[in-house]
């Protein structure tokens, strides 16, 4: 039994209403100055282009993927949903593998390109991009900084609680509630 499974907040984001740790994510980089994304297709002004997982913006390059945090006492991890500013050769080998016309890609650097909510300093750290697992989305990991200690040494539940309050949906409330 996780040691979580004590907590009786714990407890109660695993029944319903709620569904357990909940994801956080972006539509676009931070950086993107357009309409914001609405889903569906292609989003295209002049020369930028954004889609759910790529986007390109003044001659820069974005790819769409995920920052876990393990949750200590707990077998969950908590994920980010992040776009990384990435080099063009890193973005054209994605998209080559993406589309079935190239097989191995090797991780690569990028820099963090949103403002993860509770990690307000972390806009531009370094991290490794690597490919996810079949069908999901690449997998990040910072280099340095409160990130890379959060991926290292896993976030409590109250620190996970507060990344959701920061996102503007604080749910301590109803988790209070029987």
């Amino acid at each position: 039994m996780a040691l979580l499974a004590l907590d009786s907040r714990w407890r109660r984001l695993h029944s319903p209403p709620f569904d357990g740790i909940f994801d956080i994510g972006f539509e676009e980089p931070e950086d993107w100055p357009h309409t914001a994304f609405e889903g569906g297709g292609d989003l295209i002004v002049g020369e930028d282009r954004l889609n759910h997982d790529l986007c390109r913006l003044e001659g820069r390059y974005f790819l769409r993927a995920v920052l876990y945090l393990p949750v200590r006492g707990s077998d969950d991890s908590f994920g980010f949903g992040l776009w990384t500013e990435v080099s063009e050769t890193l973005f054209r080998a994605f998209l080559a593998a993406w589309s079935g016309d190239a097989q191995d890609i090797e991780p690569g650097e990028g820099l963090i390109a949103n403002t993860p909510p509770g990690f307000e300093e972390e806009l531009g750290t370094l991290c490794q991009i690597a490919p996810g697992p079949e069908d999901q989305r690449p997998r990040l990991h910072a280099i340095e900084g409160p990130l890379a200690e959060a991926q290292e040494n896993g976030i409590s539940f109250d620190d996970l609680l507060d990344i959701y309050a920061a996102a503007g949906n604080d749910i301590r409330p109803k988790l209070a509630q029987d």
